[in-house]
Formats: structure tokens, sequence, C-alpha cells
């Protein structure tokens, strides 16, 4: 029998692949973790869509090929490496350094949009679980061409509220972070997570 839609069981394996692999902790998902503990939502709010809008940019350079041949460049991958690293550990610094947020002013150091978007496009780990979602999932049903249009729309919305969701769980400690004492606690034990989850995602082992 001609199928006539997309399968829904190709979606739901589609969909649960998206959340183990690209919500997982990694550089972008904990960066925003603690970006959200570290500032609360509404601070944190322009930077976790700076890191939504450079991951679907990652999501449109696999899906359309071409990741692989910026890939192909030679020392394109480590100099996106390093960039990475670097910023990576200026960011730990500056949420292990965050006062209390009832102390903080309206701008009190919030990594930007811009930042995000750098972060997310430079993000290793991106690129590898965007690219075994999209290589090893298949909806059916659909021509080649709907069948790519339909993985870029969903994970694009997989990106979005994996973001929310990592952002609004670090916010929720914030709220009870009002301690200096505490609230230096966590956001040290947060950056030091973000750089160890990020070392895993970029060395090679």
């Amino acid at each position: 029998m001609d199928q006539h839609g997309p399968s829904l069981a190709g979606i739901g394996a589609l969909l649960l692949a998206s959340a183990a692999l690209m919500g997982s902790p990694g550089p972008s998902t904990v960066s925003v973790t603690a970006v959200g503990a570290a500032f609360g939502v509404r601070r944190s709010l322009g930077y976790a869509l700076g890191l939504i809008a450079g991951t679907c940019l990652v999501l449109f350079v696999v899906a359309t090929g071409v990741f692989a041949l910026v890939a192909a460049a030679p020392g394109l991958s480590p100099l996106l490496t390093a960039a990475s690293a670097a910023y990576i550990a200026y960011l730990a610094i500056r949420i292990a350094r965050a006062p209390p947020l009832r102390k903080e002013g309206p701008a009190a150091g919030v990594p930007s949009c811009a930042a995000g978007l750098l972060l997310a496009a430079a993000n290793p780990k991106a690129y590898v679980a965007i690219a075994a979602v999209f290589a090893g999932s298949h909806i059916g049903g659909l021509s080649p061409a709907a069948e790519m249009a339909a993985k870029m729309a969903l994970l694009a919305c997989m990106v979005v509220l994996i973001h929310l969701g990592w952002l609004c769980a670090g916010a929720s400690l914030s709220r009870a972070l009002s301690d200096r004492v505490a609230s230096r606690s966590v956001n040290v034990a947060l950056a030091i997570v973000l750089v160890v989850t990020s070392a895993l995602a970029i060395l090679p082992w």
C-alpha cells in the first residue's frame, strides 16, 4: 500500500533521537543552564536565542551538505575548535564570578545573543549530534526533498524546546540562590561542568 503522508513512527523516532543526542549535556546546553542559573531567564533570553539561532545554522549546513564541504577545508576544524575552547573558558569564568541575581544591575555581564550564536556555530557536539540524527532517521511517506524539509523543521523545533528547557532548569536554581555563598558555589560548580563537558566534546579521545 502506498503511503500518502509522513510516518508517525518515523517522526517519533526522529524526535526521541534528537532529544537524546541533541539534548544531552554539551557546550551549548550546559552553558545556557549555567547562564540561566547565574542571571535568570529574562537576562539570559538573548543568549539563549543566540544559541538557538546558531544551532539552527548548524542544522542548515549539516542538512544541506555544506558542513561536509567546510569540514574538508584544511586547518578550519582546528580553528573552530580553538575558538570554541577559548570562548567556553571565558564564559566559565564569567559564570563562576557572577554575583547573586538580586544584586545585579540590568546588564551585569550577561553573555549576549551574538556570543550565544558564535558558541553554537563553533560547537563540535552540535555538528556530530545533528548529523547523526539527520542521517540516522527516516520519516517515510515523503519525497526526498519533502523529507529533508520535514526533518529540518522538526529538528529546529527541538532545538528551541531543548534550549528553553535547559534555560528554565538553570533559572529555577537562580530563584533559590540569593545567598552569596550558595550562589557562588552553584555558579562555580556549573562553570566546572561546562568546562568538563566541553572538553569531552572538543578533545579527541
